[in-house]
């Protein structure tokens, strides 16, 4: 792709996610969300292979649906209250029309169908983008509307996200699709939490947009799309492989590392909010990811290939680790000593 055609493409990415997390008004926020999904598409199907290019369409398609329904919303809500102010969404049919949309936006289980197919057809780094970015403006529009929202609708659609993800992703050999589902297993628990402290979704966002993008980056250095790439890619990169083991643990959410936290606040205020029935089905459903995300890290760091002779070994490469990716592994690792600091952030 051009450079400079890649540029205008980013450039309106960010000013599309500006628009919609900063506005104030349904027509604004909507608008954000259209420029969004018109910039993110060419970067979809830049390869012009038939996967990219269906991917694309899936993905313009879902959007769009999705748009319309947020502006469909706000316009019912406007026809019975006069107000077009995003926290002013008062009008019963508005919110659960609302809800339908950012969960189709998101990939929240039941509209989960679209995302992981768009991922697998996307690039890896289109792929990130797709994980994370392009999920902010519909979690923002959840924290501004999340008063007005029904607290059981979203707790059972986050309980049915976590278990399907967990179940879906547990026979998948593309990488992409095991991320997506992964995604959509982490929405579950950002959406459980989002009546009762909004806070708290936004920050399981930040630092699963930060374990995923230590994931993603890693990844692409060692292009690994499928796991018998995986497989063979410790040869190549052993520091890297490392690195994607220690990232894929703390997205497992395992005590020591940082992916632990936010599982840990959520389930501490669900228990507060007297659901601890919901806290105890969230995490058991939470195993079933973690058993795909230790069949990752085990390929990528413990195993070889049962029959050595059929796979080409990577060339080891003493090319020196990137730093972004370093960085990001760190963060993803060692960010639990700071929760004490997080009640006062909160």
């Amino acid at each position: 792709m051009n450079p400079q055609a890649k540029l205008v493409f980013t450039i309106s990415l960010l000013l599309g996610t500006t628009i919609t997390i900063s506005s104030n008004h349904w027509i604004m926020a909507w608008a954000g969300l259209e420029i969004n999904t018109l910039a993110i598409l060419p970067l979809i199907s830049k390869s012009h292979h038939p996967r990219a290019i269906e991917a694309a369409t899936k993905y313009f398609l879902v959007q769009a649906t999705a748009s319309t329904m947020v502006l469909f919303a706000s316009m019912t809500n406007a026809w019975h209250t006069g107000q077009w102010d995003i926290t002013q969404l008062t009008h019963p049919t508005s919110c659960l029309i609302l809800t339908s949309a950012i969960a189709m936006k998101l990939g929240l289980v039941p509209f989960h169908f679209w995302f992981p197919e768009v991922l697998q057809g996307a690039p890896l780094t289109t792929g990130l983008l797709l994980a994370t970015i392009m999920k902010f403006p519909p979690i923002t529009l959840f924290f501004l509307t999340s008063p007005s929202l029904n607290p059981t609708l979203l707790t059972g659609m986050a309980i049915l996200s976590t278990a399907l993800g967990g179940w879906m992703g547990l026979n998948q050999t593309q990488i992409r699709k095991i991320l997506a589902f992964s995604s959509i297993a982490h929405l579950g628990w950002m959406t459980i939490i989002i009546s009762f402290d909004p806070k708290l979704t936004l920050l399981n966002f930040y630092l699963y947009s930060l374990m995923t993008a230590g994931t993603f980056l890693a990844l692409n250095s060692i292009k690994a799309l499928k796991l018998t790439t995986l497989m063979t890619a410790w040869t190549k990169a052993p520091s890297l492989n490392a690195m994607l083991f220690l990232t894929m643990l703390s997205l497992a959410g395992l005590p020591p590392l940082t992916g632990f936290l936010p599982k840990w606040l959520i389930i501490q205020e669900l228990t507060k909010q007297s659901m601890a029935p919901a806290a105890v089905a969230i995490s058991l459903l939470s195993l079933l990811g973690l058993f795909f995300y230790l069949r990752l890290a085990y390929c990528a760091t413990i195993t070889l290939p049962p029959h050595t002779t059929n796979h080409m070994k990577q060339w080891h490469t003493n090319k020196p680790t990137h730093t972004t990716v370093a960085i990001l592994t760190t963060l993803s690792t060692m960010l639990l000593p700071i929760s004490p600091m997080i009640p006062a952030l909160l």
